[in-house]
């Protein structure tokens, strides 16, 4: 006959309120006996929760993040026996005991038994002592994912020295004592047992090592015994032999054995969507550099992920101009682009995107998402500042300097910003605060065979027309050649995006963040301009002005686009 019953939290120690960080079925699903149900996580010890016994889930009743403690109900479960009354379930694992201590012991022949201990020694200061793996369990040729600690290393009691894994639990073993790490007697692969080895430590100072009790504890893992008292009879683990009516030497500490060895099909039965496998230790170190697990792929056992794997992660976003954890400032997500098979239309050929535009695109893209944009549009006359650089070009040839536009109006820019700071300050990370920036670096847009690339010329408002032309040159060849350094990329507090060598009327730039505002620059073009008496051609030159608009208004964003123009109509004004 079916019937439905709660499937409750087993024993886990002596802690409370463990947080749920996966749940790895659902509602229909058909489970079998020891099946993982969730996965918890405290501060020693990754947890998966198995079932007592097979059935269909009908009802799931805790979720991600909810916090739960022995006897909380995790599902409800559907199954083809008569629930286990509490006597039955409290009687059935006291007879199993009863009968197993009365039948002589059997011990297995391909493990010994470990002796019992005395009380562990005192760490005198200055003495090499021994670390080895303390009583886990009934586990033997346990694997080491993680060595957390090196030769040289000073470590604190309790400061984790390697992860061993389990299919059930991940486990960090705590140091004994504090010291300094002389040499180590384990690596990544090797596979322990209770007694072994792990390090040698120098004492810094005469101390208590810790028990193995105190220590195993922080674990809250869960043991054969404990799941035996707490679950029905169907699904009762046997103690391992030699265990029970064991009595303690005096001063020897009380024991905690690791949770139940899993069934090598529990793998295949875990759900889809289940969080990256890694390590408390791991977990805590992604999370202090705002990486998301989720992205990173692991190089451990079963795709375990390791420190080394997030330390990568971490080097490849910021070689490629992201920072970890950039896209969760977001308030919100895009979809992923659909997949389309464009050969299905025609013949298609395709090739790499060149390492600047993937480098750009993904910065452009952040502005344009996390940056307000408001473009303001203008015009300049230029009409005789044009006609006083044709005057002067023959006169810089002859001192080997090409005179372009773009020197006299990097010029009329840092005066303008000169006189209106805002246009060249930062908001500091937290939006909180404003940055003003003492200096005029100011970006140039340089288009390259493989991409665009801005590079900064620095102290704009300190330097002649002349001096500007040069430099502007020196860093347009360096651009095209790829020789461009990171520095000469960086510190820029405005930028300049100049299409007029090729044309168009308007266009509207992307803010280049953390800089508040940037000048698009289009062809300019001869107009007939009202004077008041008349018409009369008037080279007119078009300005497009981006801007934060959480830092700068549209009153300020017009006074620097009609100040900018006046600078560039009388070129005069630049002295005074």
């Amino acid at each position: 006959m079916a019937t439905v019953e709660d499937i409750l939290l087993p024993d886990i120690g002596d802690f409370s309120e463990v947080e749920v960080i996966e749940v790895l079925v659902a509602p229909g699903d058909r489970i079998q006996a020891e099946q993982s149900l969730l996965t918890l996580e405290s501060d020693k010890a990754t947890i998966e929760i198995p079932s007592p016994k097979g059935g269909i889930v009908r009802e799931i009743k805790t979720k991600v993040g909810d916090r739960i403690s022995q006897g909380d109900a995790v599902l409800a479960l559907e199954t083809d026996q008569e629930p286990a009354t509490q006597s039955e379930a409290a009687a059935t694992p006291s007879a199993n005991r009863t009968a197993e201590a009365a039948a002589p012991e059997q011990p297995r022949a391909d493990r010994q038994t470990p002796e019992p201990r005395g009380p562990l020694p005192r760490a005198a200061s200055g003495e090499s002592i021994s670390v080895v793996l303390p009583d886990i369990g009934d586990f033997s040729d346990i694997p080491v994912v993680e060595v957390l600690v090196g030769p040289g290393d000073r470590i604190q009691v309790d400061q984790s020295l390697l992860t061993l894994e389990s299919d059930k639990a991940t486990m960090e073993i705590p140091s004994p004592s504090a010291g300094v790490v002389e040499e180590l007697a384990v690596k990544l692969g090797d596979t322990l047992n209770q007694g072994d080895l792990i390090l040698t430590l120098r004492s810094d100072a005469p101390g208590e090592t810790k028990g193995v009790a105190e220590a195993l504890e922080r674990m809250r893992t869960t043991t054969p015994e404990e799941l035996e008292a707490s679950q029905a009879p169907a699904a009762t683990p046997k103690p391992a032999s030699g265990r029970e009516g064991r009595t303690r030497a005096p001063g020897e500490p009380e024991r905690r054995p690791a949770p139940v060895l899993p069934r090598p099909e529990d793998m295949a039965a875990i759900a889809k969507g289940r969080k990256p496998h890694a390590s408390p230790a791991v977990r805590r170190f992604a999370r202090e550099l705002g990486v998301d697990l989720a992205q990173v792929k692991g190089s451990g056992p079963k795709g375990r992920v390791v420190k080394e794997d997030v330390q990568g992660f971490v080097k490849q976003s910021l070689a490629q101009g992201v920072e970890p954890g950039a896209g969760a400032a977001l308030p919100f997500a895009l979809p992923a682009s659909p997949e389309i098979d464009f050969a299905k239309f025609g013949a298609v050929e395709v090739t790499e995107l060149p390492r600047i535009k993937k480098l750009s695109g993904r910065h452009l893209h952040r502005c344009w998402l996390s940056v307000p944009h408001v473009t303001q549009l203008d015009e300049a006359d230029i009409t005789a500042l044009e006609s006083f650089r044709n005057e002067q070009k023959a006169q810089a040839a002859a001192r080997g300097i090409k005179l372009t536009f773009l020197p006299f109006l990097l010029k009329a820019v840092a005066t303008s910003l000169t006189r209106m700071p805002i246009l060249k300050a930062s908001l500091s990370g937290d939006g909180e605060q404003l940055i003003l920036k003492h200096f005029t670096h100011i970006g140039v847009a340089v288009d390259t065979p493989q991409g665009l690339v801005v590079p900064v010329v620095r102290d704009v408002d300190k330097k002649g027309i002349y001096a500007l032309a040069e430099e502007l040159a020196d860093l347009s060849d360096k651009a095209r050649a790829g020789k461009l350094l990171p520095g000469d990329m960086q510190g820029g507090c405005f930028s300049i995006s100049s299409l007029g060598g090729i044309g168009g009327t308007a266009f509207t730039p992307i803010v280049n963040a953390p800089e508040v505002a940037i000048l698009g620059v289009s062809r300019a073009a001869t107009k007939p301009i009202w004077d008041g008496r008349e018409f009369a051609p008037r080279l007119m030159l078009p300005l497009a002005l981006s801007y934060d608009h959480r830092v700068v208004d549209g009153a300020d964003g017009a006074r620097f686009t009609t100040l900018l123009g006046e600078l560039l109509g009388d070129i005069r004004q630049l002295l005074l």
